[in-house]
Parts: C-alpha cells; structure tokens; sequence
C-alpha cells in the first residue's frame, strides 16, 4: 500500500487496524426501479395472447351452441391463432430491427386491438376466422418483442426476474379471460361469448398509452450508431455507473463499433443496423455456437408447447367435464381455480430465477409435470372405464390439473422466454428469437387443434398419458443440452455455449457480475 514508512510499519498491528471496518459478502445491488417498470410495460404486450386463450376457453362452448359447429371446428378456431401468430414472429425480428423495439410494441398492440374488434362483432364462423387472423398476427409480434426488449434493457444482476415478466402478464391475461368467462356467462347466448371477445382490444389501448414512458433497447440505439442515446439509457437502466460503462463496452464490441469510440452518433454499416445476412448466419452457414443456441432454443420452445400446457388451459372446462363436473358454472369455476394457481405460481417463479438459476428450476419444474401428467391421465382413464361416479378419481383429476398447472408455471413457462431472450448473440437476436417463436406457436397450434381428435381416439387420459411421455423426454434434452446462463451477460454467451459440456452445469456458474461491480480493495500490505 503507497504511503506507508518504517515507522507507519513499525506501529502495532492492532493500533493500525482496529478503525479498519470487517469486509463483508458484497451488498447485493438494489432493484433498478427504471428497469422494472421498463419490463412491466413491454411485458404487457404478453396479456394480448394470455387474454385470448383464458377467454377463448370459454368462449368456445358458447359459440358452438350459436354456430352449430362441429368439435373439427372448434379445434380449428381455438388453435388457429397460434399458427397465424407465424406472420407475426417471422416479421418482428425485421420490423424491430428497421423501426426499433419500442415502436415494434405498438404496431403489435394496434393490430391485436383491430382482431378483438373483429371477432367480438363477428356475424359467422367464417368471419370470426377473419378477426383470429388479424389478432393472430398482433400475438406473434407481441410475444416476440417482449422479451427481447426485457432482456436488452434488463441489468445481469435481475435479467432472469425482469424478463420472466412476459409469461406473468400471460398468465394475468388467462386469468382475465377466465373471469371474463364467469362474468359474461349468463348474457344472452349470442352477446355473451361476443363481449368476451371485444373486451380483449382494452388491454391493447392500454398497452400502446403506456408504451410512451418508455425508452428504446440500448443495444437496438447502439447498432444504430447511436451511442448518446444508448449511453443515457444505460445509465437509468444499470445497477451502478461502472456497470453501465461496461455493459456499454460489450455491446460497442458485439455490434463491431471501437471501444475508444465515443462519439454520440456513428456511421454503422447497413448489415449491422438493419440486420442484413442474419439469416444465412443462423441457418446456413453458422458456427457451432450459434448452432447450439438454436438446437436449445427451438428443443426448450418445442418441448414447452408439446407437453399439453395450451390443451389444458384451452379446454379445462372441456376436461372437468370429462372428469365429472356436468354444468358450464361448475366447469368455468374450476376454470378459475386453474388461473389462480397458475397466476399463483408463475408470481413466485419470478422471484427464484436470480436465485436459484435456471436449470434446477427447469428440471425441478419439468419433473413435477411428468408426475402430475401420470396422475391425471391415470384418473381420467379410471372415470372413463367405471360407469358410476368415482369421487377420488374426480378429486385427483381436479388436483393433478392444478399441480400440472402450477409445476409448469413454476420453471417451464417462464425460463423458456428467459432463457431463449439472453443466449443469442447480439447480431442475431431479433430473428433468433423469432424463430424460437414460430416453433413454439407451431406447436401450440398442432397440439390445440388435434387435442379433441386425439382424445376422442385414444380417450382423454391417454392423450395425458402421451403428454407424460413427451416431458419425460423433455426432461433429458434439458440436462444435457441447457448450461446454466445465470450471472452471465449477453454478450458471453457465444463463449458459454462454444465450449459447453452437460458436467459443466454441476458446478457454480461464473458470475460476471461481481468482478465488475465488487472489485477488490486492498486495505493494508500483502502477506506473502
């Protein structure tokens, strides 16, 4: 230590440092307040999808009775959405690139708001098809922009808390259709299902106000060679100023701009800035990172949707019917107590993501859902082989919905959109992400519009049965392929993923974080 001489030296150990205060664990940083009310407004976007599904649940039982139609039909219509959202997904990563991320949010908002009003005033079936197109395509832009943005403007310190948000505002959304259900239930047959419908274009209002307080993705200003900007963002969105500073060096180094560049507006080459050649990066000639990152991308999207989650929120009363409840007041009340439990759960998962990381708490979740998957499939196929009224069976069957519900909310729902938002790199990001989500809305769309077929030929328990099996599955591509990203930033992913191997997981994951924001001090001579 500069400073000292022979006699400072020569003073007592315990004199000189007795006013030396004992050095602790680091402070954790405080929650960044901007951050946080930055995710919840574009996380709002996600009550767009959420929404339609919690409502189309109970919408579906009414319009079959108005329209006539057949179960091919109401599968159809219920899953339809989730593959017109295609457009959507596959347009976002190019409109967020040209127009920006926040501007993106409001051109998704504006266009489900036009959907809702569609089918809420729908006169036919064909129609209605019409208003599910037009909202489908607002849907795949939302859901592929929120957590982009989330994450580019989360710091690392609660990136995982911050961009889980997405999947609680699509849980809020289903439990706002689900109530939207109850409370719209005994209105006429041919008002009720339709002010079910419209009511969904109120969040869409909302959403485009909020949208204004809201500043652009740093890292969309920086590869607009717009550094003032992303500086003065980074600076409101970073736990500390030294932080801000280096997440600001790591983008300038990823978008390819000199790190001793500091001017406020740059020329960026037009491949940067709008995206231009990402494709053939990721699909034809990319390294073999990159190439993991979209095997672990496309299999977490993929294996989140083929476990059944969207066939039990969309045809829950469907399934308590089947298990035994006979009147729609019953199957839409128990509809509720799924909502809340789901709602429940995802609010608690938000909290452990940072903490716990996110593989434990994807296995952890995924193990809990191929047991409950066992349990209700065993119920339900007990109730449809025994005339009479089997009470634990319908207990169980109530029960394992929930647990379903609740193991999925916990790990699978959120750490999907977490984990896929953070592991691209930064060039590739926006249509990285697109693409997770044309996988998990194909999904979703398949196992929505085959799910009442399939029960029908292999009964409703042993399409659970099925469903089982695929999470079984799940459960080992995710411990063998997912490396933990807790603590990491966004721009080392290339290197965690290039030299990942599934032992490297057992161990603490390097946290990147306390080496830049917790430097060590010296505070007296060093002992050799």
């Amino acid at each position: 230590m500069t400073g000292l001489t022979p006699e400072n030296q020569a003073v007592p150990t315990a004199t000189a440092t007795k006013h030396v205060p004992e050095l602790g664990p680091p402070a954790k940083p405080k929650r960044n307040k901007y951050a946080f009310a930055c995710a919840i407004l574009a996380s709002m976007t996600s009550i767009l999808l959420g929404y339609d599904i919690g409502v189309m649940s109970g919408a579906l039982i009414y319009i079959k009775r108005d329209f006539k139609i057949t179960d091919l039909q109401v599968g159809i219509l219920a899953g339809i959405l989730n593959i017109f959202s295609l457009i959507g997904s596959c347009a976002a990563g190019k409109t967020s690139d040209w127009i920006g991320r926040r501007n993106t949010i409001v051109f998704a908002g504006a266009i489900f708001f036009a959907g809702a009003i569609l089918m809420g005033l729908a006169p036919n079936y064909a129609f209605l098809m019409f208003g599910r197109f037009v909202a489908g395509i607002g849907v795949g832009y939302a859901l592929m922009i929120a957590p982009v943005y989330t994450a580019e403007v989360a710091p690392a310190s609660s990136r995982g808390f911050l961009t889980s948000f997405p999947e609680v505002f699509i849980n809020a959304g289903i439990m706002l259709g689900y109530v939207s259900n109850l409370a719209f239930s005994n209105f006429p047959l041919k008002l009720g299902w339709r002010f079910m419908l419209g009511v969904g274009a109120v969040p869409s209002v909302l959403l485009a106000i909020g949208v204004l307080a809201m500043p652009e993705s740093p890292r969309w200003l920086v590869i607009q060679g717009r550094l003032g900007e992303a500086k003065r963002v980074l600076d409101k969105t970073s736990d500390s100023p030294s932080e801000a500073a280096l997440r600001l060096q790591e983008i300038k180094e990823a978008a390819g701009i000199p790190a001793d560049c500091h001017d406020d507006v740059v020329e960026v080459s037009r491949k940067t800035s709008h995206g231009s050649g990402v494709w053939k990066e990721l699909l034809i000639r990319p390294t073999p990172a990159v190439r993991r990152v979209m095997i672990a991308a496309m299999g977490i999207h993929f294996f989140q949707q083929a476990s059944g989650i969207d066939a039990v929120v969309l045809f829950s009363p469907r399934i308590f019917k089947t298990a035994g409840l006979k009147t729609d007041h019953q199957q839409l009340l128990a509809t509720v107590a799924v909502g809340i439990v789901k709602t429940s759960f995802i609010l608690v998962a938000t909290f452990l993501i940072d903490r716990v990381g996110r593989r434990p708490l994807l296995l952890t979740s995924v193990g809990g859902m191929v047991l409950s998957l066992a349990a209700l499939g065993t119920s339900l196929t007990v109730i449809d082989h025994t005339e009479k009224k089997v009470m634990w069976a319908l207990v169980l069957s109530i029960a394992t919905v929930m647990t379903y519900v609740a193991t999925f909310s916990i790990g699978a729902g959120p750490i999907t959109w977490v984990y896929t938002s953070e592991i691209f790199p930064l060039r590739l990001r926006s249509q990285g992400s697109s693409m997770g989500v044309v996988v998990n809305r194909v999904t979703s769309g398949v196992i929505s519009m085959t799910f009442l077929s399939m029960s029908q030929a292999m009964t409703t328990g042993g399409a659970f049965y099925l469903f089982g099996g695929i999470a079984t599955v799940a459960w080992v591509f995710f411990y063998t392929f997912l490396p933990e990203t807790q603590g990491r930033s966004l721009e080392d992913m290339d290197e965690l993923f290039s030299g990942f191997r599934w032992r490297d997981s057992k161990s603490k994951p390097k946290d990147n974080n306390n080496s830049s924001s917790n430097p060590q001090v010296e505070i007296g001579p060093n002992k050799q």
